[in-house]
């Protein structure tokens, strides 16, 4: 018997966890957007943490980093195609989110 490739398994593998959807959330609706501002959005997220997560998903290739070279250093954070794609799954979330919730 072959085993079963869940995909539901790639998808949480990529971006499950407590922050990177919320991170991903975030920088989609203020693109672009710097880490300060990614940090004020996210209530309870540490600057150690956000750093972490942007770090896996701009190597995953869900998020861009576009470092100016500025002094001070200024970095903005934007979706990537890739993570484009996934709009109709947040748009989903949200609707059940806001069903969910009344």
């Amino acid at each position: 018997m072959e085993n079963l490739k869940c995909p539901v398994l790639y998808f949480t593998q990529k971006i499950g966890g407590k922050w990177k959807l919320p991170i991903l959330y975030a920088i989609r609706k203020n693109e672009p957007i710097r880490f300060g501002k990614i940090h004020q959005l996210i209530d309870g997220i540490s600057r150690k943490v956000l750093t972490e997560q942007l770090k896996s998903l701009e190597r995953d290739g869900l998020i861009d980093r576009k470092q100016f070279e500025e002094i001070p250093l200024r970095v903005e954070y934007s979706v990537t195609e890739k993570s484009k794609n996934l709009c109709e799954v947040f748009t989903a979330i949200e609707k059940w989110s806001s069903i969910e919730n009344k």
